[in-house]
């Protein structure tokens, strides 16, 4: 685990909760434990790295109901519900809604132990997509605008001599952008410069 991790676990029952805790400190995992959906969003931090162990049946505020406020604050912490037998339906609609998983009362502790490092895992995929991503928008927000148009052009495998044309340029001013573009972008190939295209493009669909 990523030391920066945090398991949050909310359950409105203590016991749950103290023996959650203690079994995620005797492998060395970092936990903050919550009794309530509201007390644990009234400490939400948008930026908080880790995985959400959430009791599905609580009340006042639900598992299921908090879980749809977290997605609805863009939140991507991997989620894993603790369910009773008669929630299954329930669960069910939270891995259609983007859950991970669901454990099933009484739960044996290597079980759960194993999902939350799993849990772990995809945030810390995800995280890096979300800074890999960032990144290359920042990027592509740092060219000028006729950069940004040879960009385009180049990546269409548009000749330099065709976007002279179109830009109204000389092909040597196309050049001098293009070599801007590639060099601001961090890449060396036109195959890589398409890949980036493809992938700035995606982020748009």
């Amino acid at each position: 685990m990523n030391r920066e991790q945090t398991v949050y676990v909310v359950d409105d029952d203590e016991g749950v909760r103290d023996g959650l805790g203690m079994l995620l400190e005797t492998v060395g995992l970092s936990y903050e434990a919550f009794g309530s959906a509201t007390e644990f969003l009234e400490s939400y931090d948008p930026n908080s790295r880790g995985c959400l162990v959430l009791d599905i049946r609580m009340p006042k505020i639900s598992g299921l109901e908090l879980q749809g406020l977290l997605s609805a604050r863009g939140s991507d912490l991997p989620i894993i519900f603790i369910t009773g037998h008669g929630d299954i339906p329930m669960a069910v609609e939270a891995m259609r809604r983007g859950a991970m998983d669901f454990i099933r009362k009484p739960f044996r502790e290597q079980e759960l132990l194993d999902r939350i490092n799993e849990a772990l895992d995809v945030e810390l995929v995800r995280r890096k997509r979300a800074q890999e991503r960032d990144a290359l928008v920042s990027k592509i927000e740092a060219l000028t605008e006729r950069e940004k148009m040879v960009f385009e052009a180049v990546a269409r495998g548009d000749m330099n001599k065709v976007i002279a044309i179109d830009l109204g340029i000389s092909e040597r001013t196309v050049e001098v952008h293009r070599a801007n573009v590639m060099r601001k972008i961090g890449v060396r190939t036109l195959a890589e410069l398409i890949r980036i295209k493809i992938a700035a493009d995606a982020l748009h669909d």
